[in-house]
């Protein structure tokens, strides 16, 4: 699928995007012979192919209207003001309308891994406010956000090797596996039932699987249990128990951020039963793939045929209740059922 821009505005260079791309390059508008040349950085004196090509991002260097071969290597072009200008001093604040609300539009269809800005003024012009190079705070949903030095004859004064040395930086973090820590809860009731979520994927997929999420930077994992068994299952108040499972949890289109999350399962033990009721609501949910939560009695989970992650779930819970947690975290990755990716 080739993405097609929403917008009102249209640009005299089209925007090179579709899907998988784990980057998509934003400049800050098209230059005077951009234009002509219906092509990206189309100024011979503009350093942005070379830089592509001798930060490792394509083979060789590209010509300008090569552009579309960019795809192949998962890589995408656009700006953040579409109108024609002899320089960027030319551009208007109001050729930056709507730009943070189509690049978010970008982020959430096509989800690349990154959007690099080429050059602080392509991000100022976006979202108003001056950036420092490099990766940024700021996100688009899961798309991380980079700013590059720009590659504009108008930037002659940084040196080409400074600026090489950005693209790299930008190279080796989009080559770099992101891993991140998470937390998993093993709800049970009174009445030794079970609490799952049902999670819904992109490619059809679908699991049943302990409540839980990801770590904030500095949070510990019982205030992150804490806040996602608020978020999902509308559980305030329950005993956050001793620590059963790990697994290692990888993942090729969940998130373009992350490519997998260490877990870990926590005993949590309710004093009694309740309905479940997310403090999300259903669109807020679905945007985690989150479309349901229900209690299962051991009789139910042995006698499903849908998938549980982790894989063997059923038989681990099994064990857990008949033998009680474990003197070490056991790793229960490699199960089967539904994957050891899931």
């Amino acid at each position: 699928m080739v993405y097609i821009c929403r917008c009102m505005a249209r640009s005299a260079v089209p925007d090179v995007l579709g899907d998988n791309l784990r980057v998509v390059f934003c400049g800050i508008n098209p230059g005077r012979v951009s234009a002509a040349a219906g092509a990206h950085f189309a100024n011979p004196r503009n350093d942005f192919w070379r830089l592509l090509a001798d930060a490792g991002f394509t083979p060789r260097q590209l010509a300008p209207e090569e552009q579309r071969d960019l795809l192949d290597l998962r890589i995408g072009v656009t700006n953040a003001a579409y109108r024609t200008t002899p320089g960027s001093g030319d551009l208007r604040r109001a050729d930056f309308a709507g730009s943070a609300e189509r690049l978010r539009a970008l982020a959430d269809e096509l989800r690349p891994r990154m959007i690099a800005f080429v050059g602080k003024e392509a991000y100022r012009g976006a979202f108003g406010e001056r950036p420092e190079l490099g990766l940024q705070e700021r996100a688009l949903g899961d798309t991380a956000l980079f700013v590059l030095p720009s590659t504009s004859p108008a930037n002659a004064a940084v040196p080409y090797v400074e600026r090489l040395r950005w693209f790299r930086e930008l190279k080796a973090w989009l080559d770099a596996p992101r891993h991140r820590d998470g937390v998993r809860a093993l709800v049970l009731d009174p009445a030794d039932r079970v609490l799952l979520v049902r999670f819904e994927f992109p490619n059809g997929d679908a699991v049943w699987a302990t409540p839980g999420g990801g770590v904030d930077p500095g949070e510990s994992d019982e205030a992150a249990l804490r806040r996602e068994l608020a978020e999902e299952a509308g559980l305030e108040e329950a005993t956050i128990g001793p620590l059963v499972w790990t697994r290692f949890h990888e993942w090729t289109d969940l998130s373009p951020r992350w490519d997998g999350q260490q877990e870990r399962f926590y005993l949590v033990r309710t004093a009694e039963s309740f309905e479940p009721a997310p403090r999300f609501s259903a669109e807020e949910l679905a945007a985690e793939h989150v479309y349901g939560i229900r209690w299962w009695t051991p009789e139910e989970l042995a006698a499903s045929d849908e998938s549980f992650s982790p894989g063997g779930l059923p038989e681990l819970l099994a064990t857990l209740r008949r033998e009680g947690p474990p003197a070490a975290p056991v790793d229960v990755g490699a199960r089967p059922g539904y994957g050891s990716s899931q």
